[in-house]
């Protein structure tokens, strides 16, 4: 599906638009109740990687049959993620204590150039029974699961915080629980503190100091749990982004947010704030986000090795803006659904943008001049879609494979047409 979306003006509306829950939460809990049945869950996100999630879970746990999940020759079960990265990674490391389970989890194209390697060697040194089907160090996988007979690991502190997490979720389930040392410069450590968090509140003991991570073994959680998942703070960004581009006293109300969140890109609110945005936190659970002045904006600069998703929402926010930014602490963008850095420069240079980037890092020129009518291509990448979405607010563009956006927000179309952007489907 490709969309035209027409240059617009937003109007303010008093209704709440209601964000579907936090993908990076709803996944953690998914897991964890996959392991403790007596935890329920609120405000489940409905986004693909979620449902892969859920479909592959439930399939274990019940003798329902799913679509995400079908028998090879070998009566493996083999589960398709698609581009599900964290999917990929958080279900290799449960299906590995899955003792006596056999399955192929395997994915897209692209997510088969998607290492994998970092995780599945620390899972093999805990004793897990892992091999590799076509590339090695890439799925799909082949997983026997067993029980470990191991509890200490390393691993090195700036891969992606979800081969951390991965082990992180599982540890409670193992016999002596899990040591594991980081090692080196930690990065997106904001995630990692989320898992943890999520284990403390379930009633699983941990310490995180230095760069040493311990998780207790909890065969059983005695007592009833249930969790209201705070809703995705990476897709509030966009709408950051698109009050950031309009002119002042536009504002809309988004639920349901904390004002003490887990997630990392609720850095945002403070962010934003260089873009003449104000957010106030309601009694509710719900936010306002305001446009508050067209006071001048100089040159920014962002380090975001704790946020790296909103980096695409930023750099376009800036470019529509006219205003320059560096930002770093990227590196791991470029092993996302897409090549991100490369991504965000030959679209933002369709548009007329100076820009360069390197392996870890993005420098935008100012300017003050928009492209029109430019095709930007998606890359099977639901954040390209939503990113550049907001510039609708200064021309027409038209959004390639727009249908993306359902790996994390899929009502994001029709939430855009309610608060008043003129969108086409060609």
């Amino acid at each position: 599906m490709n969309l035209k979306l027409q240059k617009s003006v937003i109007t303010t509306h008093q209704s709440i638009i209601k964000i579907t829950g936090s993908k990076s939460e709803t996944n953690r809990l998914l897991l964890l109740q996959a392991l403790y049945l007596n935890i329920t869950l609120e405000n489940i996100s409905k986004s693909d990687d979620s449902d892969v999630m859920q479909k592959a879970l439930n399939h274990l746990l019940h003798s329902d049959t799913f679509a995400a999940v079908q028998s090879s020759e070998s009566n493996a079960k083999v589960i398709d993620v698609h581009h599900a990265g964290t999917a990929m990674r958080f279900l290799t490391a449960f299906f590995a204590i899955q003792e006596g389970q056999e399955v192929v989890i395997t994915g897209s194209d692209r997510m088969k150039q998607r290492p994998i390697a970092i995780l599945v060697d620390a899972l093999k040194q805990l004793g897990a029974n892992i091999s590799y089907l076509e590339n090695e160090g890439y799925p799909p996988l082949k997983i026997i699961g067993t029980t470990f007979s191991k509890n200490k690991v390393s691993l090195a502190a700036n891969v992606s915080s979800q081969y951390i997490s991965a082990l992180l979720l599982i540890a409670p389930k193992l016999t002596k629980g899990l040591d594991l040392t980081l090692e080196g410069q930690i990065t997106s450590r904001p995630y990692i503190e989320m898992s943890l968090a999520l284990l403390n509140q379930i009633g699983v003991q941990t310490t995180f100091v230095n760069n040493s991570i311990t998780v207790n073994p909890t065969p059983v959680i005695q007592n009833a749990i249930n969790l209201k998942i705070e809703s995705d703070w990476s897709s509030a960004s966009y709408w950051y982004s698109i009050i950031a581009l309009s002119k002042p006293g536009a504002s809309v109300i988004l639920s349901s947010y904390k004002k003490n969140s887990l997630q990392g890109d609720a850095i945002l609110s403070e962010i934003y704030k260089n873009f003449n945005v104000q957010t106030v936190f309601n009694s509710d659970s719900t936010i306002a986000i305001t446009k508050t002045t067209s006071t001048a904006i100089t040159a920014q600069n962002f380090d975001l090795q704790n946020a790296p998703d909103i980096a695409q929402t930023i750099a376009v926010t800036c470019f529509g803006l006219g205003v320059a930014c560096n930002i770093v602490g990227l590196h791991t963008l470029k092993i996302k659904e897409t090549d991100r850095l490369e991504a965000l420069k030959t679209e933002l240079s369709k548009l007329g943008a100076t820009i360069e980037v390197t392996n870890n890092s993005l420098h935008l020129k100012s300017s003050n001049k928009i492209n029109t009518n430019c095709a930007i291509a998606t890359y099977q990448d639901h954040r390209m879609a939503m990113a550049f979405a907001p510039l609708a607010l200064k021309v027409a563009l038209n959004i390639e494979n727009a249908n993306v956006v359902s790996k994390s927000y899929p009502t994001f179309w029709t939430d855009l047409q309610y608060v008043g952007f003129e969108i086409l489907e060609q």
